[in-house]
């Protein structure tokens, strides 16, 4: 008999508290569970899904109530899973087994708690006064005897049913419970890919703010270089004509110096003639431009970004109620965004890069030029 009460417990539904009714299905865990109390979890687990004559017609998801397992069903909802026909064929033989046996009946007969106090009399009614089970003797000439009692058998038939409810209450509260831990689970996935989606977006707005300040720094830099290599080709090239003045000078002096050792006086005064000729020409830099004042200076090229600085600084994602604000103007606005956009997420929004504050453009520059100051 206590194998066949270890095996009765073993075939009994973790929902509905009752042996297996056909069919039975098996989960991807192992558990057994009778169809229709598989069918009432799932539906509890997933109350928003379309049903079609009290089933559901779409695939979902719902935890084992054994062991808690995820149990993932296709589009064929719990007639997707597969039956146990093993446990079934179990359960058939255990129903013929207990009702070709008739020994159970007088063995449960004698497992009848005794009173405590009458210790022959079996205890067979029920006070109601104290909530507690007692003999017909303490009734008549016992503690209970001022007590209002009932038939054993009638209390045990509410308080089974009172259980019975209580525990069916309770598997559903769990099972939406079960629901609501679910649909939380997928809104913090919902969340995370948001978040993965929203800072993608605002690293793109970035690298295109960052785009923008690198061409600009790149044009303002090559207007520099433009004007210092202007200068600097101008002064090189002045510095060749200086030098070959000096050259030519030199060789005046040259010979000058020799001429004046000529001891002949007729000679001498032949050569004499041609080199004061050449040392007029070469005192005069009439012919050579001057360089003017402050030429070499470059700091017209001076940058202030320290309003735009302050804008960079004050970027964040727009509120709501600057959204609200600005319902008006969203027709005008519109025309002017040209290719930037607004990105909305909880409330924030993630400015593109034509929202973003410009950079500024650079000082006008103006490249000198030497004056050339003509004396002789």
């Amino acid at each position: 008999m206590n194998t066949m009460d270890n095996l009765e417990k073993q075939l009994i539904c973790p929902i509905c508290l009752e042996m297996f009714t056909k069919p039975v299905v098996i989960l991807p865990c192992q558990h057994n569970l009778c169809r229709k109390c598989a069918n009432d979890v799932f539906q509890a687990s997933n109350p928003y899904l379309p049903t079609r004559g009290g089933s559901v017609t779409s695939g979902g998801r719902f935890r084992c109530p054994s062991c808690r397992h995820e149990v993932v069903l296709d589009r064929h909802g719990v007639y997707g899973l597969q039956r146990n026909l093993l446990v079934e064929n179990i359960i058939d033989m255990f129903k013929q087994e207990s009702s070709s046996s008739s020994k159970p009946a007088p063995e449960r007969k004698e497992e009848t708690p005794m009173c405590d106090v009458h210790e022959d009399e079996k205890i067979n009614i029920y006070c109601v006064t104290h909530g507690v089970p007692t003999c017909s003797m303490c009734k008549v000439f016992g503690a209970h005897k001022d007590c209002e009692v009932a038939p054993i058998t009638s209390i045990y038939q509410t308080k089974k049913t009172e259980l019975s409810d209580g525990i069916a209450m309770m598997v559903g509260n769990n099972d939406r419970m079960q629901g609501i831990i679910s649909q939380l689970e997928e809104a913090c996935r919902a969340i995370e890919e948001n978040g993965r989606r929203q800072k993608t977006l605002v690293c793109e707005k970035f690298d295109q703010l960052y785009s923008v300040l690198e061409e600009k720094k790149r044009q303002m830099s090559q207007k520099v270089t433009a004007e210092q290599e202007e200068k600097l080709n101008y002064i090189r090239g002045l510095t060749r004509q200086y030098g070959d003045h000096l050259e030519e000078s030199c060789k005046v002096v040259e010979k000058g110096i020799q001429t004046m050792e000529e001891p002949e006086m007729a000679l001498f005064l032949e050569n004499t003639k041609p080199l004061l000729k050449k040392i007029a020409e070469a005192s005069s830099v009439a012919h050579l431009d001057k360089v003017e004042r402050g030429y070499e200076k470059m700091d017209h090229y001076n940058c202030d970004f320290k309003k735009e600085g302050k804008a960079l600084r004050s970027i964040d994602f727009i509120q709501d109620e600057d959204d609200e604000d600005e319902e008006d103007e969203d027709g005008e606005a519109d025309a002017e965004e040209g290719e930037g956009a607004q990105t909305v997420l909880g409330g924030s929004v993630v400015t593109s890069a034509s929202d973003q504050p410009s950079v500024p453009q650079q000082t006008n520059s103006s490249s000198s030029t030497a004056k050339s100051a003509a004396s002789t």
